[in-house]
């Protein structure tokens, strides 16, 4: 059985599509479906379901995937690497939010980078989940931060961590409000102040207010900023109310530049997922990288 075509086979199975994964392999849509047609001819049996969108594996496709996928993905790291290749000679391409990648992820990595010189070379490129995975689909990274899990077998998600989100404004701001106003699934006190985002829709404020008070925020975006470091410093010169990451904000808190508004029993969180393509960790740098990063994880407060 030829290896090439049982690599078409593996990569469409994972993509559940002929054109994402002729896009991920370098081939046109129809030199993969000649491949597998080749493939399923040679078996004997279909191995796929062609469907509108994309295709489903039968049950001998899953079957094959699932003996074939690992030593195809040892195959390729070899083949890529080479048996006596140092993975301090790899680029490392990691993509995820601006703030999170910068914050967090990068100085743990870049640590990683020149440890007993070991390390690998890294770059960094910012985007949104939908943007990182697409990315990371496609073949632009190799690792990748999303606050979205991905669907499908083509992408493997572990959990990363999770962020506690914090209310907070300038001290002059806080003093506008009426404490005694503030009850636990209600916010009329807040409405008297404008708001700090980094989009119209306010997805930070609303997510709070959904998970605290049960209600919406009523008052409009006064000052949007696709940065949250920017949300912060407009937070800190009295522009408004903001919500927050709180390791973000940990420091400006604590020198008092900014202070709670509201303190629940039970903070909103949102959840960081680690990224890969599948069969990718095969990659020695691919996994120290995922591995560290996981590392660094257990110590973010």
């Amino acid at each position: 059985m030829d290896l090439a075509l049982l690599r078409t086979f593996v990569t469409v199975h994972r993509a559940g599509s002929f054109t994402r994964a002729a896009a991920l392999l370098g081939l046109s849509q129809p030199a993969v479906t000649s491949q597998i047609r080749t493939l399923e001819r040679q078996l004997g049996r279909p191995l796929f379901l062609r469907q509108a969108r994309g295709v489903t594996p039968t049950t001998m496709g899953d079957e094959l995937a699932h003996r074939a996928a690992p030593h195809l993905d040892a195959l390729v790291e070899i083949a890529e690497t080479g048996p006596d290749n140092d993975a301090s000679l790899r680029t490392l391409h990691l993509a995820g939010p601006p703030e999170f990648t910068a914050e967090r992820a990068l100085p743990a990595l870049t640590e990683l980078t020149g440890e007993d010189g070991q390390g690998f070379a890294l770059r960094a490129s910012f985007g949104n989940a939908e943007e990182t995975l697409e990315g990371l689909a496609a073949g632009h990274h190799d690792l990748a931060i999303s606050t979205a899990r991905p669907r499908g077998a083509l992408l493997t998600a572990t959990t990363l961590c999770d962020e506690e989100h914090v209310l907070v404004a300038a001290p002059h701001r806080a003093e506008q409000l009426d404490s005694a106003e503030l009850g636990p699934k209600d916010a009329p006190a807040l409405d008297e102040l404008p708001v700090i985002e980094v989009h119209e829709s306010l997805p930070f404020v609303s997510r709070y207010w959904a998970s605290v008070f049960d209600s919406r925020p009523a008052a409009p975006g006064t000052v949007i900023v696709p940065d949250l470091r920017a949300v912060l410093a407009c937070a800190i010169a009295g522009a408004g109310l903001a919500v927050l990451p709180r390791y973000l904000c940990a420091l400006a808190l604590k020198r008092g530049e900014v202070v709670p508004l509201h303190e629940p029993a039970i903070p909103p969180l949102r959840t960081y997922f680690l990224v890969v393509r599948t069969g990718t960790l095969a990659m020695p740098h691919i996994a120290r990288a995922h591995e560290w990063l996981h590392r660094a994880a257990a110590h973010w407060g």
